[in-house]
């Protein structure tokens, strides 16, 4: 299989906003967003998907952080989607439950080739830190236009809202994983009746 590895910038007047990402990875983060709760986050994708990002971020921040945020999804996503190419051969779906004390999340995501989310986290409170926990929506809401996935993202229970976001970005990060996985079963195949995703 030929390397999943992929490099995208994205330059407008808000960010400036660097990705790559190596989809047969170990898990190595390099992370300045700017953000360190976003870090913080992305860290968990990058050790539990087993993948390696480099994120390099500048964006509006004395306005605040929406549009770093949704930005990096953004670009986050396209990168995902160049790295992947035609996804012929790889299971195409995953899943992952993930806790952490009192929080539960699940995560699912399809290579659909479609957009689509559907975000439901009742989030205990609206900041966590100086991070304001709407901006986690914009995100994934980024992710998904421009990876080309359908995502669904449930927070089951929780009273600790980091722990709530942990449980999410920990899930995403091994639900992913799956999804990219190759499936020796289908040898190069692609995983859908249309012939194409």
């Amino acid at each position: 299989m030929a390397e999943r590895i992929a490099e995208v910038t994205r330059n407008t007047l808000e960010t400036q906003i660097r990705v790559r990402i190596n989809l047969d990875g170990t898990g190595r983060a390099q992370l300045a967003t700017g953000l360190p709760f976003l870090d913080h986050m992305l860290d968990q994708v990058v050790r539990h998907g087993l993948v390696d990002i480099e994120i390099e971020a500048k964006g509006d921040l004395h306005i605040d952080a929406h549009h770093t945020v949704e930005d990096i999804g953004i670009t986050l996503g396209q990168a995902v989607a160049r790295a992947l190419g035609d996804k012929a051969g790889l299971v195409r779906y995953g899943h992952a439950y993930v806790p952490l004390d009192e929080a539960l999340s699940r995560v699912v995501i399809d290579l659909s080739g479609r957009p689509g989310l559907e975000f439901h986290v009742p989030f205990v409170r609206a900041m966590i830190g100086a991070f304001d926990v709407d901006l986690f929506h914009e995100f994934f809401q980024g992710f998904v236009n421009h990876a080309m996935v359908t995502l669904h993202v449930d927070g089951l229970r929780g009273q600790n809202a980091h722990h709530q976001a942990e449980t999410v970005f920990k899930a995403f990060g091994r639900a992913l994983r799956m999804a990219v996985t190759p499936d020796s079963r289908q040898a190069g195949a692609m995983p859908s009746t249309k012939g194409s995703l």
